[in-house]
């Protein structure tokens, strides 16, 4: 017989909604309790999606009280660190939204919580199921470009600031960067293999969120909506990290991975102002080669397919909590990415590169 899983969702915003939907799917998953810090949301939250006998909480402490096997954390970016080391002290497995903390502190925390309790901690990176972005790492992992020495990622949307929670430094900790740039990072170190950064020299501005032209909360705006890196990493490899909410420009180019024997060029899929990011599937992929005698360009076919990327994160949670498995996505990986985003941070501010430092016991 399966076993049933009894799952909890902390934080009631517009992704838990695809969370629990997700989870109801699932004929081994119960969604029995839910928690919202403002009073009443969290029932009403439940009822909407008719979970039934589902229990609502005004606090997460208390409804961590329960025996859960996991729970999915929903919350804002600043919520997500005491949520997450709450819970797997409590002894629950989590599935945490993006970006996995605001500052480094908070994320090494996080993994040493994880380690303490024999729990997993889990980040919600769902374009890492893409069949085509498998198919990506496959490629550079295969040793087909040869030494891989320069890559360079990131993305644009010509329109696309957030407001709200995300632009706010207290509760977001970093703007664009942690909001569409984790994607990013997140598509080049798993396809790498995460290698470990060494320094970052990086810049960053916000000359139009703080505008009234195109931001209407201008006045509240203290994020960063764009920012460039230099990331130098292990074994002379070099990354070109880039990324921005809004720009007169139509993109920041493709992801590129350059090797010494071939290169590969990729570009997002999706169209219109809010797309070029990379929160969601490839558009092309091609490599570029010497072959008979000349330069040659292969268009590699793209797997056609009908994969939900979104419920296929939470199914491998709740597959992997069922089965006794590894983290999907493991806090140790995406704790590199937070590395990196804590030194652009720092760069920024002090106008000069920074070393990266991380604790050798956690990746």
């Amino acid at each position: 017989m399966t076993k049933r899983l009894a799952i909890g969702i902390i934080g009631t915003g517009g992704i838990a909604r695809f969370h629990a939907e997700a989870y109801l799917k699932l004929d081994y998953v119960d969604v029995v309790a839910v928690a919202d810090v403002v009073p009443g949301r969290a029932r009403q939250f439940a009822d909407s999606l008719g979970l039934i006998g589902a229990q609502a909480f005004d606090s997460h402490e208390e409804m961590l009280k329960l025996p859960l096997d996991g729970v999915s954390i929903c919350t804002p970016n600043v919520s997500h660190h005491r949520t997450s080391v709450d819970a797997l002290r409590a002894g629950k497995n989590v599935l945490l939204e993006k970006p996995m903390s605001v500052t480094l502190q908070q994320a090494v925390e996080m993994v040493e919580a994880s380690q303490a309790s024999d729990k997993m901690l889990t980040i919600g990176f769902q374009p890492r199921y893409d069949p085509n972005m498998k198919k990506l790492q496959e490629i550079v992992q295969s040793g087909r470009l040869g030494n891989v020495y320069y890559v360079e990622t990131g993305g644009g949307r010509r329109r696309g600031m957030p407001g709200g929670t995300f632009i706010r430094k207290d509760l977001a900790g970093a703007g664009a960067m942690a909001d569409i740039g984790c994607y990013s990072l997140d598509l080049a170190l798993n396809t790498l293999g995460h290698p470990r950064p060494l320094t970052v020299s990086a810049f960053t501005s916000n000359h139009f969120g703080t505008n009234k032209l195109y931001h209407p909360e201008a006045d509240k705006f203290e994020v960063e909506d764009f920012g460039i890196a230099l990331v130098r990493f292990e074994n002379d490899l070099v990354l070109q990290f880039k990324i921005s909410w809004a720009m007169h420009m139509d993109t920041l180019g493709p992801t590129i991975f350059l090797g010494s024997d071939a290169g590969l060029k990729i570009t997002s899929a999706g169209t219109g102002p809010w797309s070029g990011v990379w929160d969601g599937s490839i558009g092309s992929m091609t490599l570029f080669h010497d072959d008979f005698g000349g330069h040659t360009e292969t268009r590699v076919p793209l797997i056609e397919h009908s994969v939900n990327l979104f419920q296929a994160k939470v199914h491998d949670f709740a597959e992997a909590v069922r089965d006794g498995r590894f983290a999907p996505i493991p806090g140790q990986q995406i704790l590199i990415q937070q590395a990196i985003i804590d030194g652009v941070l720092r760069s920024a501010d002090q106008r000069r590169e920074v070393s990266v430092e991380l604790p050798a016991s956690l990746i």
